[in-house]
């Protein structure tokens, strides 16, 4: 599946490459990765712009993450407000 999280990994491996001493990775080639990584991201504002528009909740490349009721790593109660 192509979506952010994809972008993501492509970028940090990017990111790896270009930082590696031993091999790194050709500037002009990092320049283009991320020239088209940024067309996709400008992509994606409008996805999320029309989302806003039609009271979407996700895009083919926005997901909507399923709850699973669980509370958050660290969270060890639920607090609820009187009232």
């Amino acid at each position: 599946m192509n979506d952010v999280n994809d972008l993501r990994e492509i970028l940090f491996d990017t990111l790896k490459d270009l930082r590696n001493e031993e091999r790194p990775m050709d500037i002009d080639r990092a320049k283009a990765v991320s020239d088209v990584a940024q067309t996709i991201i400008n992509t994606a504002k409008i996805e999320i712009d029309h989302a806003k528009i039609t009271g979407s909740s996700s895009s083919s490349f926005i997901t909507e993450e399923k709850p699973t009721g669980k509370l958050p790593t660290g969270s060890g109660y639920v607090h609820k407000l009187r009232g």
